[in-house]
């Protein structure tokens, strides 16, 4: 099965390189996607630029994709299962969850010059990154790139109710699934709390599996997708 890789904010598609290997292992095809204003140089870039971009990678999938997000591409995620409800065989939500409709997409820090860069590590201090020591903290901030407005407060826009069909795995890091079954269940992330098919994974990290656990990570995706291959 085709697996789709969407990063968040700040990630180019190069930060999904060991988890890709680690699923291409399990003889599945990984697709990490450099999206648009992370990494391909486009600075004007916007978040339907980002939404084209991953349904291309839907399209060009031989049969049906599982599509992973991470943080905010939580929400690219599930866009494109809205966009694909009928060729996206599974969602899976690494760190965040998909935004509502008509809200911004991550308009999260200051933009200076049109773009939105990475705030620093105090941001980002306690669950999220305590996984992570200084020296891979200060190779993540080198290869993280500055996210166009454009993107950052770019407005969510669904479009086809099926998308509440498409079975979907919350993975957990930072946060428990006892934790984010209770966001669930009190109405604060209403796309999953619609949701029909809607499951939990724990993977014991901070908020960047792909590079504190990519094996643990790649372990789950792969599973995920030898179960949504031998789906009906």
């Amino acid at each position: 099965m085709d697996v789709i890789l969407l990063g968040g904010l700040w990630l180019t598609g190069d930060a999904w390189d060991a988890v890709a290997q680690g699923v291409t292992a399990r003889g599945h095809r990984a697709v990490p996607v450099t999206l648009p204003g992370q990494g391909d140089g486009n600075d004007a870039a916007t978040l339907q630029d980002q939404v084209a971009s991953a349904v291309a990678a839907v399209d060009a999938a031989d049969g049906k994709a599982l599509v992973i997000g991470h943080s905010a591409a939580c929400t690219l995620a599930w866009l494109a299962a809205d966009r694909r409800p009928e060729q996206v065989a599974g969602v899976g939500l690494i760190g965040g969850f998909p935004a509502s409709d008509g809200t911004t997409y991550a308009d999260f820090f200051e933009p200076v010059d049109g773009q939105m860069a990475f705030p620093g590590w105090p941001a980002f201090e306690g669950p999220d990154s305590a996984d992570l020591d200084e020296a891979t903290r200060a190779e993540m901030e080198a290869a993280m790139v500055p996210v166009p407005v454009g993107v950052s407060r770019g407005i969510v826009q669904y479009a086809d109710q099926r998308r509440s069909a498409v079975p979907v795995t919350l993975i957990c890091p930072e946060f428990g699934p006892d934790e984010a079954k209770e966001w669930v269940t009190s109405g604060d992330v209403p796309e999953l709390a619609a949701a029909t098919a809607l499951d939990y994974v724990d993977i014991d990290s901070g908020h960047w599996p792909m590079v504190s656990a990519p094996t643990e990570l790649a372990t789950i995706i792969a599973d995920l997708a030898d179960r949504h291959t031998a789906a009906p």
